[in-house]
């Protein structure tokens, strides 16, 4: 680790640049945990070459209104959650791993948005995935 790994963070998220590492922050920490990882690596066998950028563009829309991304983040959750439950505890450590690395990284106005605004997309696909799967039997024991 470098000594700037032990600074707290002294700037804002203002550019595409800053997007990409926090998503980059963001991916080692999922990658490196033992549920998420398991769940991104194993299961969903993520092709990282192409979901990072995906990432890149998503988040560039959401905080600074960039043109590019395309997709559907809740239909591809949604789909995942099928082959394997996904838990509460799972959007949990998701979200905590999410606000470690923008900490990590950034404080200011545009990040704690950044973090608003993931709590909030954890909430709604933890709220679709949770109905989905007490609509088709498949909640996950405990929950």
């Amino acid at each position: 680790m470098s000594t700037s790994d032990h600074r707290p963070a002294e700037r804002d998220l203002t550019s595409r640049n800053d997007i990409i590492a926090l998503v980059d922050a963001f991916y080692a920490r999922v990658r490196a945990d033992s549920r998420l990882g398991f769940i991104f690596d194993d299961v969903a066998q993520v092709d990282w070459s192409a979901h990072l950028p995906k990432m890149y563009a998503f988040w560039d829309a959401i905080l600074f209104g960039a043109p590019g991304f395309t997709g559907n983040p809740l239909g591809v959750h949604r789909t995942l959650a099928m082959q394997t439950p996904v838990t509460p505890d799972d959007f949990g450590r998701w979200l905590a791993l999410f606000h470690e690395s923008v900490d990590e990284l950034f404080v200011g106005p545009t990040a704690e948005d950044a973090k608003q605004r993931a709590a909030r997309i954890a909430s709604v696909m933890q709220h679709h995935i949770l109905m989905d799967q007490m609509m088709t039997g498949t909640m996950p024991a405990g929950h």
